[in-house]
Order: C-alpha cells, then sequence, then structure tokens
C-alpha cells in the first residue's frame, strides 16, 4: 500500500521542509500534517516522511510513537479527548470516563465497534480554570457534566 498527499498538503509540507536548515527538525510538522489528512500516522506515512526528509524510518518511528497527538492506529469517526490531568480529575474526569465506559462503552484508548468513536485520556488541555475538559475532535468544551457530554455526544450526525 503505497502513501500520498493531496496536492494542496504536499505544497504545505515543502514549504515547512524548506524553512529549515536540517530535515529531521521538519519532521513533526510533517507529521502533524498527515495526520490532519489521514487522521492517523500509517505505517506507510512514516516511510514517506523518511523517504521525503532523507531520515532512516526508524528515526520517524521514534517520533511518530513518542508523541501522544500523533495517533499510530486509524481514529473512529470522532475522536474524544478527556484531560485527566489534576484540575480535570479533581473536578469531575474520572466521573466522565465511567460514564463514556457505562453509556457509550467507550475506554482510553479504544474505539467503539460501529467505528464512531475513539476515545483518549490525554494529560492537561489548558482548561484548568474551567475544568473538567473534553475535546470532541477538534472543538473544546468545558465544564462538562454528564449530561452535557450526553448533549455534545448525542447530537453528532
Amino acid at each position: 500500500m503505497s502513501f500520498e498527499l493531496s496536492p494542496e498538503n504536499r505544497a504545505r509540507v515543502a514549504s515547512i521542509a524548506a524553512r529549515y536548515p536540517r530535515p529531521r527538525a521538519a519532521l513533526l510538522p510533517v507529521l502533524r500534517i498527515v495526520q490532519e489528512e489521514l487522521g492517523w500516522i500509517s505505517p506507510e506515512a512514516e516511510t514517506w516522511a523518511a523517504g521525503l526528509l532523507g531520515l532512516a524510518p526508524v528515526e520517524v518511528r521514534e517520533v511518530a510513537t513518542f508523541y501522544s497527538l500523533l495517533r499510530r492506529k486509524k481514529p473512529g469517526r470522532y475522536v474524544i479527548q478527556v484531560c485527566r490531568n489534576l484540575s480535570c480529575t479533581l473536578r469531575g474526569a474520572p466521573d466522565l470516563l465511567a460514564h463514556l465506559r457505562d453509556r457509550w462503552d467507550l475506554r482510553p484508548g479504544e474505539t467503539s465497534g460501529d467505528g464512531r468513536f475513539s476515545l483518549l485520556a490525554v494529560e492537561c488541555l489548558g482548561c484548568c480554570h474551567e475544568s473538567p475538559c473534553v475535546i470532541v475532535d477538534d472543538l473544546e468544551h468545558v465544564g462538562v457534566t454528564r449530561e452535557r457530554l450526553d448533549e455534545i455526544l448525542g447530537g453528532l450526525p
């Protein structure tokens, strides 16, 4: 299976790679663009990025496995991130995770059987003052309760 980015994203990658005197320095932004387009970093995309930047495939794998923001398996249609840092934990994140397990049959690191949702328990999302915080795809929700979480997920197409 081969991998190729859209023409628009190939242009973005070329522009980014040109900014760095050391190709390895462009790896993280390149992988972020790949993930924007695919939703994850496939093994083929890792090989592609290695070839593009003149790196060994293992160097790309090291970066892809180190950063939790880079996904190495295909996510569901909607990616749910629940902050589990201290402020969110103290203000109800464990209850939200339990609710997602009990009501929606979702556990951190898993994708629902229908492929609709993937759940990630993540570190700080930067909303400590309005915790607990949940991000669904790129939309941030603060002060989330069980009821609000049901509204958010139930309102998705």
